[in-house]
C-alpha cells in the first residue's frame, strides 16, 4: 500500500501533494514502483494534528481521487478517513477500501457506510486521538488489550451488516503506543492471526525507528525495512509505505522466506 497524503501537515509528506498535478504523478511514480494499494488521505493523523471539517477533507481528496481512475483501473484505492460522510463520498468516486484509523469509533454511521457499499473496512487501533495519542500512553497488558479492541469491534462491525471477508485489521503501530510498545507489536504480530483476518502494519518512517536510530524521517529507508520484515515473518498481509520501490523489493524477499521449506 502507497501512501498518498492530500494534506498541508502529514509528518513526512505534508504539503508536497496538495496540488491534484502533483498528487496525480506521485501517484503513478507509486503505481511504476510496484504499489497494488493507493492509500490517500485528507486529514492528518500525526500526534498532536486537529481535526478538520469533513467538508474540507472531501474538498481535498475528491479532485485526486475522480483523477486516478484514468492512470489505472486495476489499482485498488484506499481512503484514509474517521468520517463516514467522506467515506461514502469517496466510495461513490470508486474507494474500494476504507482505513479508518478510529477503528470504527470516532462516527457512528461508518459501518453503515461500509455495509450498504460492500467495501473493504480497515479496523485500526488507536488509543486515544490523534491529539493526545502520544501524551504518556500506557497499557497494562498491550497485546491483550488491542485483541479485545479488535474483538469488541469486529463483532460490532459484523452485526452492523458487514461480511467478515471484507475487514482488515492494523494493530495501530505509532497510534497511542510508546518506542517498545510498537517494538512489542511486531514481536507479537502473529498474536493477531487468531482473528482470521488480514492483517495491515504501517511502520513507514515513523517515529519510533528515528529515535531508536537518531536519524531524520528521510533517512529511515533501513528502520522501515527491518520492521516490515518482521512483520511479514509474523504474519503482516498489507504493508502501507512511503518508500514503495524499495519495500516493494524488501516484501519479496521477506515473503519469500517466510514460504520457505
Amino acid at each position: 500500500m502507497g501512501i498518498l497524503n492530500v494534506t498541508p501537515d502529514s509528518f513526512s509528506d505534508g504539503g508536497k501533494y496538495l496540488d491534484v498535478d502533483k498528487a496525480l504523478s506521485h501517484c503513478r511514480n507509486l503505481i511504476k514502483d510496484g504499489a497494488d494499494i493507493i492509500d490517500i488521505g485528507g486529514e492528518s493523523t500525526k500526534p498532536g494534528s486537529e481535526l478538520i471539517s469533513p467538508e474540507e477533507e472531501i474538498e481535498r481528496v475528491i479532485p485526486v481521487l475522480k483523477k486516478i481512475q484514468s492512470i489505472s483501473k486495476d489499482t485498488i484505492i484506499s481512503i484514509d478517513t474517521r468520517k463516514s460522510k467522506v467515506a461514502k463520498k469517496a466510495i461513490e468516486f470508486g474507494a474500494d477500501i476504507i482505513n479508518d484509523v478510529s477503528g470504527l469509533s470516532f462516527d457512528a454511521k461508518m459501518s453503515e457506510v461500509v455495509s450498504d457499499y460492500d467495501v473493504h473496512i480497515i479496523i485500526m487501533h488507536m488509543k486515544g486521538t490523534p491529539k493526545n495519542m502520544q501524551i504518556n500512553p500506557k497499557y497494562d497488558f498491550l497485546i491483550n488489550e488491542i485483541s479485545s479492541f479488535f474483538n469488541e469491534k469486529i463483532k460490532m462491525a459484523i452485526n452492523s451488516g458487514i461480511k467478515k471477508d471484507r475487514i482488515i485489521i492494523d494493530p495501530g503501530i505509532g497510534f497511542g503506543k510508546t518506542i517498545n510498545h510498537n517494538f512489542q507489536i511486531l514481536n507479537k504480530l502473529n498474536d493477531f492471526s487468531a482473528f482470521g483476518l488480514p492483517i495491515m502494519i504501517g511502520p513507514s518512517r515513523k517515529s519510533f525507528i528515528g529515535l531508536t536510530l537518531d536519524l531524520p524521517i528521510d533517512e529511515r529507508i533501513e528502520g522501515t525495512s527491518a520492521s516490515v520484515t518482521a512483520g511479514i515473518m509474523n504474519g503482516a498481509k498489507i504493508v502501507r509505505v512511503h518508500d514503495v520501490k524499495e519495500i516493494k523489493r524488501v516484501v519479496k524477499i521477506a515473503d519469500r522466506i517466510r514460504k520457505a521449506i
